[in-house]
């Protein structure tokens, strides 16, 4: 039989039933995290969005500081490394900053309790999730298995990070109250 007549459906079949699994694990946080509140309505809906309130940012907790800004320095170097050419000394070099500060997101996390009353709550599953998909994606690279480092890069990155923002600028929490409160 040719390669070209061979049919790839158990590995297609494998990547969708782990992609649906994925969308189901996200939706059940964001469902619990966009639990219905009157007072996020009412604050979305008087929301304007001004300059950054320093103030609070100023009277966070250095862990929570950490946190936000690793975590807006990794969205933004994230997004730069999926627009350059891969392979380079800059992708290479950008690329273990943008690890060490994916690192700084997922560990300054785990100390981060105010949400759940001191108990980590569903969106520590990302935490665990980065825990083991970080060090598997530098090994991929490490041993230049293209195709298995860029999907679990990719995951990390939208996953990790443009989820998380979504979440993030929930009316209510702290992000959203320093852009829009």
């Amino acid at each position: 039989m040719s390669d070209a007549t061979q049919n790839h459906t158990p590995a297609r079949g494998r990547f969708l039933l782990g992609f649906a699994a994925s969308m189901a694990v996200v939706a059940l946080v964001l469902v619990a995290a966009l639990r219905p509140s009157g007072a996020r309505l009412a604050a979305a809906s008087h929301a304007h969005l001004h300059a950054p309130n320093w103030a609070l940012l100023a009277g966070l907790s250095p862990v929570i500081k950490i946190h936000l800004y690793c975590a807006l320095a990794a969205i933004v170097l994230g997004a730069v490394l999926m627009t350059v050419r891969k392979g380079r000394t800059f992708h290479r070099t950008a690329g273990w900053t943008w690890a060490a500060l994916v690192f700084a997101v997922a560990g300054s996390s785990v100390f981060i309790t105010q949400l759940n009353k001191g108990h980590w709550s569903l969106l520590h599953l990302f935490t665990g999730w980065t825990f083991l998909i970080l060090p598997l994606a530098l090994i991929a690279a490490r041993r230049h298995s293209v195709v298995r480092h860029r999907r679990m890069m990719m995951g990390l990155f939208y996953g990790g990070f443009v989820i998380n923002l979504g979440i993030a600028l929930i009316p209510g929490r702290t992000l959203w109250q320093v852009l829009f409160g």
